[in-house]
């Protein structure tokens, strides 16, 4: 077993208020200083710690920041430094290129030989560290092991950073967001001889990369003409050109940004399902949240899928230590085994989602007293296979249907970020002749949903009556939305004639195939899982697509009234599907259904937009 016996943490000079930004990284401009309000008021950062004084002189470098929470930590636990066997370090950039940044940690502590592990990421390289940390323990017979996590984000923030190259806002958003501090904690394979420790009980950290683009990066600059849509520094013919261009520059796609909270509560449920978390017995949740604006998003996608939790066990200090990157959780750790009155047995969760290329970490603790007793049953170490669920009645029914359709929601827009379509949209590049296809194309299956709705209404038998007028008044709401597409093509420059006389694409082919399949059945109840898909893509992204199109392509809003509408029409929708689903008696086998029935037509759904064109 693993256990965390000391904790500290590191903030490099005085607060500093959001009043005092602008002496240190200005002078800015009328347009930067509009960037700064915006960010500070999204963020709800109320003061932080820069390496940087108001002379422009650095205090502390990365790895001497590091340096100090380690020192911190190992006196914390009593810990000789000699008798330290293990070192991970995580950042998002050490002070050089090479060596490592644990190798500059180690030289900087001036520790005896110990194994190593240097880790770099954005926020996740804290939780990697903890994981190299935990293995070295677990699987390589160390005694302990130190890990650190340090970020030194003011030193791309200053003014001289922003003064050549054109306006850069995913640049200057950021430069508002993050700033400096380190914190660290000691690993041993036993509890602590005095007083609380908390015992590891597992990490887990899945990587989305492969279904998303970069979101933030160091190091390069957008390009449309390289492989990863990145321009990295080293392809420059020289240095000074990658430095003009604004390659060395921090920055953060904001159209991007949306996909890391259902990412990361889609793995929330997955690790529920697994029996590695239970939501009804977390003492405390230190999730960093790099922005304010994502706590209320957070939980609003708990409580819409029935595993809400108590915003008094969500704990932050973001407002007071602002957002150190890797290093948050740590800082945040140190201030919760500081400051609250812990006891054996209560379990803390860690959750720190990364948006460089979507990471989401996650990492269950229990606070034991010195025999190594939480005083309850512990929690499981691997994924066990999950227990029976009780019999699906009232509402643990609802909950349980909530809770899995939210998963399946969350994995659904998660993947429409990799549709080509909408990797154009969230990269600036969607073209009119690209909106066009979409609305041509979405004709061609929305002009049948009205017709599927009232099948399904048909179908319905007896027994199931009070189902009836939903159908039947959705279908009633559904049958004239596809002239809003139709007069949208139309106001763009498009023939009635051609978008009456078309064709579905292969998708859409399928997609109707399975729905009018669906409402042909005896009491369909399964499409109220393609309903929830359906109209969730109004509720939650028609708004957001609408928006960028339109301010992508100069439109006016009435050739974008169908998003538009749909944003506004599809909330109360999913409040009376909500409301009905509460009134039926849910089986497990009709919960299944439904379920089953919302993963497909997501399916079914993206592959219409993959296949825009293709008939």
């Amino acid at each position: 077993m693993t256990f965390l016996t000391g904790f500290g943490r590191f903030l490099p000079g005085e607060p500093v208020g959001n009043d005092e930004l602008e002496a240190l990284f200005g002078p800015l401009s009328p347009r930067q200083r509009r960037v700064q309000e915006e960010a500070l008021a999204h963020n709800g950062i109320r003061s932080r710690h820069y390496s940087l004084d108001r002379s422009g002189v650095f205090r502390f470098d990365n790895a001497g920041m590091a340096a100090r929470a380690a020192r911190a930590v190992l006196e914390n636990a009593g810990l000789p430094p000699g008798d330290l066997a293990f070192l991970a370090a995580g950042t998002s950039g050490g002070d050089v290129l090479a060596p490592g940044f644990a190798s500059m940690v180690h030289g900087r502590l001036g520790l005896p030989p110990l194994g190593l592990a240097s880790l770099q990421s954005f926020c996740a390289s804290g939780m990697m560290a903890l994981q190299a940390g935990h293995h070295a323990i677990a699987a390589g017979g160390r005694p302990n092991a130190l890990v650190v996590a340090s970020e030194f984000a003011s030193r791309f923030f200053r003014a001289g950073f922003f003064e050549t190259g054109r306006f850069d806002l995913d640049a200057e958003f950021l430069r508002w967001m993050l700033s400096d501090g380190a914190g660290a904690v000691l690993l041993e394979d036993r509890p602590a001889r005095r007083g609380l420790s908390l015992r590891l009980d597992w990490v887990d950290i899945v990587s989305h990369a492969g279904h998303h683009d970069t979101c933030m990066v160091g190091g390069a600059r957008p390009s449309r003409e390289a492989e990863d849509g990145l321009a990295a520094w080293g392809t420059y013919p020289t240095l000074q050109q990658a430095v003009d261009d604004g390659a060395f520059r921090l920055r953060q796609d904001l159209k991007l940004l949306d996909a890391i909270v259902p990412m990361c509560t889609a793995r929330y449920f997955e690790l529920i399902d697994a029996g590695r978390i239970d939501p009804d017995r977390i003492d405390y949740a230190l999730c960093h949240i790099s922005s304010a604006a994502f706590r209320g998003k957070m939980l609003a996608g708990l409580e819409a899928a029935g595993r809400p939790l108590d915003p008094e066990k969500l704990f932050s200090n973001l407002a007071t230590c602002g957002n150190t990157g890797a290093a948050s959780i740590y800082i945040m750790l140190e201030e919760l085994v500081r400051t609250r009155p812990l006891a054996p047995g209560q379990r803390i969760v860690l959750m720190v989602p990364e948006s460089g290329r979507f990471i989401a970490a996650y990492a269950h603790l229990t606070v034991v007293g010195p025999d190594g007793e939480a005083g309850k049953a512990p929690m499981p170490v691997t994924a066990a296979v999950p227990p029976e669920p009780a019999p699906a009645t009232g509402s643990d029914a609802i909950r349980r249907l909530q809770q899995r359709l939210a998963a399946v929601w969350a994995a659904f827009e998660a993947d429409l970020e990799a549709v080509p379509v909408v990797v154009r949209l969230q990269h600036g590049r969607l073209t009119l002749d690209d909106y066009r296809q979409v609305l041509f194309d979405l004709r061609q299956q929305v002009v049948e949903g009205a017709r599927w709705i009232a099948r399904a209404a048909s179908s319905i038998g007896p027994d199931l009556v009070a189902v009836r007028p939903l159908f039947i008044g959705h279908s009633g709401a559904e049958q004239n939305d596809f002239r809003l597409l139709e007069e949208d093509y139309v106001a763009l420059g498009g023939s009635l004639d051609d978008i009456r006389r078309g064709r579905k694409n292969i998708g859409s082919e399928a997609l109707s195939a399975w729905m009018f399949q669906k409402a042909s059945e005896p009491n369909p109840i399964d499409l109220l899982g393609a309903m929830v898909i359906i109209e969730g893509l109004g509720e939650r992204i028609a708004g957001r697509w609408g928006a960028a199109i339109q301010d992508q392509l100069g439109l006016r809003d009435d050739q974008v009234r169908f998003l538009r509408h749909h944003a506004a029409e599809d909330e109360d929708h999913i409040a009376k599907l909500w409301s009905l689903l509460e009134q039926l008696d849910l089986t497990e086998a009709r919960i299944d259904g439904i379920v089953a029935c919302a993963k497909v037509t997501a399916r079914l759904y993206r592959l219409q937009l993959e296949e825009l064109g293709n008939r």
